[in-house]
């Protein structure tokens, strides 16, 4: 089993990575996020994610593009941090972390089988859907557990209940 740390790839490492991998039919899924303050909805999401090939791949985004997204008091959890958390699970078999606002070029460089993203967003709203069913790969939307989000927990923090 490789170490947590091992585990978290620069986009050099990752594609050779995917080399080895695809050379020994390993079915290469791929999802992508924010991941700030993991909670049972992203190990749901991230464990149903991994079952739709062998190799579960996910985008991180950097603290600056976490920033950009959600806000100045966004992420809670540094990007070294959120990727070591995503890496100790097993369903995980690599985290690379891109700086751009969304995954599309880092989409475009994986070209996974399988792109994988929570049932909130439809297949068209999906970066990098066109390029993955153009390479002849799929889009699956995965349902996410109910109640659970990163912001409802905040939100609840903050209301102190």
């Amino acid at each position: 089993m490789p170490s947590t740390t091992s585990k978290i790839v620069s986009l050099p490492q990752l594609l050779q990575l995917l080399t080895w991998w695809r050379n020994n039919g390993e079915e290469i899924v791929f999802t992508n996020g924010c991941f700030d303050l993991l909670h049972l909805g992203h190990v749901d999401y991230l464990e149903r994610a991994s079952q739709m090939g062998t190799k579960l791949i996910i985008g991180l985004n950097s603290d600056e593009s976490v920033r950009r997204l959600k806000g100045l008091s966004r992420p809670l959890l540094d990007e070294y941090a959120r990727a070591r958390l995503l890496a100790a699970l097993e369903c995980v078999a690599a985290v690379t972390i891109f700086t751009e606002d969304t995954p599309l070029e880092l989409i475009k460089a994986v070209l996974p089988d399988v792109l994988a993203k929570g049932n909130d967003y439809t297949v068209e709203e999906v970066a990098g859907s066109k390029e993955v069913m153009e390479a002849g790969g799929r889009v699956e939307l995965v349902p996410l557990v109910k109640g659970y989000s990163t912001s409802r927990i905040v939100q609840k923090i903050k209301e102190g209940s």
